[in-house]
C-alpha cells in the first residue's frame, strides 16, 4: 500500500501568475498560507500586478517562459520551499496571451503556449503527482447558438481552425485534448476551467477587452468607443468570483471541463452607461467596427458548476465595476500608452 505524504504547506505553482486573473489567484493562495511560486514572462502581464506580493515569505516570482526547460528544484529562491524534495502539490496553468489584441501580436507564442507549454507543465504535474488545472476559454465553443441560448459543456460550435484566431481558439481546444489525454493515459488528477468574460482590477489597457478602455475614457471625459453595435452583448463575471471557482474546482473531483462565468448578459451599451454613471462622467458613447476576427461570444450555462461545485457568481456588475474604477483611479499614474510590441 502506498503511503500518502502530507506537507505542512502546499507548494503551488501558478503559471501565468502575473497576469490579470493569475495575480488575483496568487493573492488568494498566499492568503491561505500556501507556498506560491508565480511564473510569468510578462508577454501579456505586468509586474505591478504582483508587486505587493513580493514582500510575503510564502511567495516567490520566477521570470520564465513555460515553453522553455527549467529545473525548479535547482533554483536558489525555491530552496526554502524544498521543491527539490517536496515538488509541487498543485499546478495552475494560466500561461497564455488572452486578449484579442494579442492574437495578432503574438500568434506563435500563443500557439506554443497552448501546445509545448501545456505539455511541459503536464509533464511537471506527472513527475510530482500534482493536481493540475488548465484555464481554457469559452472560445472553444466556436460559433454560439442563435439568440440568447446558453451553452453547456457538451456544446460544439463551428470553429475556424485555420484563421488568424486559431492560435488561441483552436489552441485552447488542443490544450484541453492534451489535458484529457494525459489524464487518461497516466491517471492524473486534472481539471479544466472554461472561463467566460471576466473583468475587474488589473485588466490591461488597450487589450481589446473593452471594459478597462471604457473606464479610462469615462475617467478622462472622453468618448467611449464600443467595438460593435448597440446589440453587442457580453457575459461578465467579476474576477474574485472566477478565482474562487477555480480554487474550488482544483479541490473537487471534477475531471471534465467546467464552465465558469456569469449567466447574466448585458449589452456593451448598458455596461458603458453604468461606467459613465459610476464615474459621473460626461462621456458620450460611439460605435466602431468590431475587433477584427472576433465573433459574438457564447453565453455560459453554469448548471454543472452550481450542482457539482456549489459555485455561482456573487458580485454584481455594479459592485464589480466600482472596484475596477477605484483601482484605475488609484493607479492611473502607472498606465502607459500602448506599445506596439511585435513577436520576436
Amino acid at each position: 500500500m502506498t503511503t500518502k505524504v502530507y506537507f505542512e504547506n502546499k507548494n503551488v505553482l501558478v503559471l501565468g501568475g502575473a497576469g490579470f486573473i493569475g495575480s488575483h489567484l496568487c493573492e488568494v493562495l498566499v492568503a491561505k498560507g500556501d507556498n506560491v511560486i508565480c511564473v510569468d514572462n510578462f508577454v501579456s502581464s505586468d509586474v505591478e500586478n504582483i508587486r505587493s506580493l513580493l514582500e510575503y515569505p510564502n511567495f516567490v516570482f520566477i521570470r520564465h517562459d513555460i515553453s522553455e526547460d527549467i529545473d525548479y528544484g535547482e533554483l536558489p529562491d525555491l530552496r526554502k520551499f524544498k521543491v527539490d524534495v517536496q515538488g509541487f502539490q498543485e499546478i495552475y496553468n494560466l500561461a497564455c496571451p488572452t486578449s484579442p489584441s494579442d492574437y495578432t501580436k503574438f500568434p506563435i507564442k500563443t500557439a506554443i503556449a497552448n501546445s509545448v507549454g501545456v505539455i511541459k507543465s503536464l509533464e511537471l504535474a506527472r513527475k510530482f503527482k500534482a493536481r493540475y488545472l488548465l484555464t481554457s476559454s469559452s472560445a472553444v465553443y466556436g460559433k454560439p447558438p442563435k439568440g440568447d441560448e446558453r451553452v453547456k459543456e457538451d456544446y460544439y460550435g463551428l470553429l475556424d481552425f485555420l484563421g488568424p484566431r486559431a492560435c488561441y481558439n483552436e489552441g485552447k481546444r488542443f490544450a484541453e485534448t492534451l489535458v484529457m489525454t494525459y489524464r487518461d493515459t497516466h491517471q492524473m488528477q486534472t481539471r479544466i476551467a472554461r472561463l467566460f468574460g471576466t473583468y475587474g482590477p488589473r485588466m490591461l489597457q488597450h487589450s481589446g477587452r473593452q471594459i478597462p478602455d471604457f473606464i479610462r475614457a469615462a475617467a478622462d471625459n472622453k468618448k467611449i468607443e464600443i467595438a460593435g453595435d448597440q446589440k453587442s452583448i457580453a457575459s461578465l463575471c467579476y474576477v474574485k468570483d472566477i478565482v474562487e471557482g477555480m480554487v474550488a474546482l482544483m479541490k473537487s473531483d471534477i475531471s471534465e471541463s467546467l464552465n465558469l462565468g456569469s449567466e447574466n448578459a448585458y449589452t456593451l451599451t448598458e455596461v458603458a452607461e453604468k461606467i459613465i454613471a459610476l464615474t459621473q462622467s460626461e462621456s458620450q458613447i460611439g460605435y466602431t467596427t468590431g475587433y477584427k476576427y472576433t465573433t459574438q461570444p457564447a453565453l455560459p450555462d453554469i448548471s454543472k458548476a452550481k450542482e457539482e461545485l456549489d459555485w455561482f457568481p456573487l458580485v454584481s456588475l455594479e459592485d464589480g465595476l466600482k472596484q475596477a474604477i477605484d483601482y484605475y483611479k488609484a493607479t492611473a499614474f502607472l498606465h502607459k500608452p500602448e506599445v506596439n510590441r511585435k513577436e520576436e
